[in-house]
Formats: structure tokens, sequence, C-alpha cells
């Protein structure tokens, strides 16, 4: 059983968790979270930590944000969009039991100290931003290195807050280019 509980937007996101590990899941409700869901989230993040796997669309990017400011310490879980897309709908509960498992494999903390390891140069250099097909090399790094898909502003941000070594990106830059 995973310890953090599983902060998701609805309850078919938590059945599809629940298919997937064992884990206690709490769901927002979307984004208009009433104020009893929020004292449960700070329940659960005080007593065991919480982990927040939203869907890979622009409410889910809110969601995370709104939910990372209230809780900073919390860690964070991301599905590659293409694997939570199915039947025209984007979500946790399209995506596959395996690739649920794979992103909570990959769970990053969000630091308290956040390290400029990289510049918006490292973008440029490795075609993350500025190039046609800059959108789908970050798709595919972000899933790589487990901190999701974002434009080029959200996915600097995220590779100076989210853990990521400076190895680590050299590793998956290399293995996109082969």
């Amino acid at each position: 059983m995973i310890k953090e509980i599983i902060v998701v937007e609805g309850k078919q996101d938590i059945q599809a968790v629940r298919r997937a590990v064992d884990a206690e899941c709490i769901s927002t409700g979307g984004f208009s979270m009433p104020p009893h869901v929020l004292q449960k989230i700070e329940q659960a993040y005080t007593k065991r930590g919480i982990i927040i796997l939203t869907d890979p669309d622009s409410a889910g990017e809110r969601i995370r944000k709104f939910l990372s400011k209230r809780f900073p310490e919390a860690k964070h879980a991301f599905v590659a969009r293409i694997d939570a897309t199915a039947n025209g709908d984007i979500g946790i509960e399209q995506a596959s039991a395996e690739a649920i498992r794979s992103a909570l494999s990959k769970v990053k903390c969000h630091e308290w100290q956040p390290q400029e390891e990289f510049s918006w140069q490292d973008m440029l250099e490795n075609g993350l931003t500025g190039m046609a097909n800059a959108a789908e090399r970050r798709a595919v790094i972000g899933n790589r290195l487990g901190i999701g898909y974002a434009n080029g502003k959200s996915f600097l941000y995220r590779l100076n807050h989210y853990g990521v070594t400076r190895a680590d990106f050299r590793n998956a830059i290399e293995e996109i280019t082969k």
C-alpha cells in the first residue's frame, strides 16, 4: 500500500487509481472544492502526506497549482497526456493501470529551496522551446523525467523545482535523440 494519500479530481479517477495500486484516494470534485474536502486533504497532508495526480489538461493544472500553493510539500505524479486520452476524453480515469503505476513510480517532491540548475538557454539548446516540435519534445522529456507536459515556462519551472538533476536531464535528452 502507498503511504501517501493520492489526490485526484473525481470518483472515476479514484477507481482507475485503485485498479492500478493499493492506495487511499481523495477526490477534489473538480476546482470548486468545498471546505470539507480541503479539510480532508489538509488532514491527509499532515498525517501521511499527499500525492497530487490531476488530469493532464488545463483544469487539472489549475487544480495542481492551487493545491501546490496550499500544500507546498505535496508530492506530484504526472500521467502523460497521450496515456490519459481515450474515447475523445482526457483524464486519469482514461489511463491504463500501467500508466498510473509508471507515473507513481516517478513521484517528484516540490523542493523548498528551488535549484536554479536549468535556464532558458537549456530549453533553447535542447529544442524544448523555439522549434516547431518543441511541445512534442517537452511531452516526451517530461514523461521520461516524471514531471509531465507543460508549456515552456512551466516546464522550466518544473525542471528547477521538482528535483530533476542535470544528469537525469542529459539522459532523457540523449534517449530521445537516439
